[in-house]
């Protein structure tokens, strides 16, 4: 036995040791990458709910023309908001190098 240790599994503990520290930080990196893409999701879920929300309580009677002005308005105020929750959904997505 190498190391004269008596180790069960065979081989270089220190391998084993290296072995298991690559390991453990593959499956830390594996959770890092899930808990980026729950964000993301979630942000894109939000965007799209809020925006969703938004346009249902605008007032959109009256003719053809100033149903779409209301609506034309209303999304000047959202699309700015709507735009920074997807930017940060693209953050959580976009993997760090």
């Amino acid at each position: 036995m190498e190391g004269g240790f008596g180790f069960p599994f065979g081989g270089d503990p220190e391998d084993l040791m290296k072995s298991l520290q690559e390991f453990a930080a593959r499956q830390v990196e594996s959770v890092q990458e899930a808990q980026r893409e729950q964000f993301a999701t979630l942000t894109l879920n939000t965007a799209v709910q809020l925006t969703g929300s938004a346009l249902q309580r605008v007032d959109v009677s009256g003719s053809t023309d100033e149903q779409a002005i209301a609506l034309r308005d209303a999304m000047r105020v959202l699309f700015p908001e709507a735009v920074a929750l997807v930017s940060a959904a693209r953050q959580g997505f976009m993997r760090e190098t």
